[in-house]
């Protein structure tokens, strides 16, 4: 089943179309990634999925109900975590879960539960100290604990670790992989690193379309091959091959690559005529960036 569907989505601000004939679907149990650079229309589709914005034209659906503008019983099903979220600075963390549990009328005893449950999920367990304190990063994950507590089956979250540190973006994003054994995960990110790092599916949206969409497995297996990187034992040896063949490309160490496959029997030959060890020469697979980066480019 599809926990969220866009069917022909349109969206306008005054002379500026933001979406234009927006359609993806989103099956249960899956880690969504929506890439788009800044301004794309990410944030945009967010709210239009949470009734806080009216469609121009299309439809939404969620757990297969209509969304309606003002009117929101799918959310519900929905949990959001904003690119900054906002908390009550005073509270501690486990305060600031059990107000959530009050104000959604949850009988104490599953508050206290979900609380310990969700704060060992997002690694603040043992964090007793009033939010103020916070860091950005412990907020998102406070605010990911916060999204899930009612057991959501939609998990939306915006830029969520756009603006983390290398590794405090590695904890946050394997916290929403884990999140995704509990709800269907979509977030919006202009970082294509996070998508390969956990994403079953993905979308591309530039300029207010759908650019590319599908597995990641098969957006990679429907592009063209990114060349074939080759490596020498010894690094003289990689720069034989560079002066014979200048349109090879240098990377780290004894490595090259080569953009035109077809040229590959010619540097075959010449290795094995100078008894060059090649300790590996296998195709390069298409990072997502460098796919993005062609797609929008045409």
């Amino acid at each position: 089943m599809d926990i969220l569907t866009f069917s022909h989505v349109a969206k306008r601000f005054g002379e500026k179309q933001v979406l234009k004939d927006v359609s993806f679907a989103i099956p249960e149990h899956t880690v969504f990634g929506f890439v788009g650079q800044n301004g794309a229309g990410k944030t945009t589709a967010m709210k239009l999925i949470l009734g806080l914005l009216s469609l121009d034209s299309g439809q939404i659906k969620v757990n297969g109900e209509l969304v309606h503008y003002g009117k929101t019983p799918t959310n519900r099903f929905v949990g959001y975590l904003p690119d900054v979220p906002e908390f009550y600075s005073y509270m501690t963390p486990v305060e600031y879960l059990h107000f959530c549990g009050e104000i959604a009328g949850m009988p104490k005893k599953e508050i206290s539960a979900r609380s310990e449950e969700l704060l060992c999920l997002v690694g603040l367990e043992k964090e007793k100290g009033r939010i103020k304190g916070f860091s950005r990063g412990m907020k998102q994950r406070l605010g990911i604990a916060q999204a899930l507590f009612g057991r959501p089956r939609l998990l939306i979250c915006d830029e969520p670790a756009s603006a983390l540190d290398p590794s405090g973006r590695r904890e946050l994003l394997d916290i929403l992989a884990a999140a995704g054994n509990q709800a269907t995960v979509l977030f919006s990110t202009h970082i294509l690193s996070d998508v390969e790092h956990i994403c079953d599916q993905v979308s591309f949206l530039h300029q207010g379309r759908i650019v590319l969409q599908g597995s990641v497995e098969e957006v990679r297996k429907g592009k063209k091959a990114a060349g074939i990187e080759l490596e020498t034992e010894r690094p003289e040896d990689a720069r034989l091959l560079l002066s014979e063949f200048p349109f090879l490309k240098p990377l780290d160490g004894n490595s090259l690559l080569l953009e035109e496959a077809k040229r590959q029997w010619e540097i075959m030959r010449f290795a094995a005529d100078k008894e060059i060890a090649l300790l590996r020469f296998q195709q390069r697979e298409m990072a997502l960036e460098d796919l993005f980066l062609e797609v929008v480019e045409k």
